[in-house]
């Protein structure tokens, strides 16, 4: 049997790179960057890595059917979640749902849920203590 012990990466198909890496960089703080020797680009934050593929550009291998609009990502943070809808607000990001207690992987917690340039689901959340 084989023992995972984390997710290193995961690939988004985008639209547009350039208004993707601006979106999560000024709304979630993550940091755009180049890497490879074809000058591919990702999001990284912590010790996780988004890599991202431009729709009709992806490169090889992916996913059979790839297509802009198909993620629905939780991500975890430290701010409280009242601080995160302000900061969402002031980014002119329209919150989809919440704020909605739901379940994540390690137990509670409490989620909003907003949608990326692409139409992505992005679920911010707090552990419940």
């Amino acid at each position: 049997m084989i023992q995972i012990t984390r997710i290193d990466h995961v690939v988004f198909t985008v639209k547009s790179i350039a208004r993707t890496c601006e979106f999560y960089s000024k709304v979630l703080g993550f940091q755009a960057v180049t890497f490879g020797a074809q000058g591919r680009k990702a999001l990284t934050f912590g010790q996780q890595k988004i890599n991202l593929h431009e729709a009709g550009k992806e490169f090889e291998p992916k996913a059979e059917f790839p297509i802009p609009g198909s993620v629905d990502l939780c991500l975890i943070t430290e701010t409280p979640i009242d601080k995160t809808i302000a900061h969402l607000a002031y980014c002119n990001v329209s919150i989809v749902e919440g704020p909605i207690k739901t379940t994540g992987a390690l137990g509670p917690i409490l989620s909003v849920y907003f949608r990326d340039p692409d139409m992505n689901l992005i679920e911010v959340s707090n552990y419940l203590k």
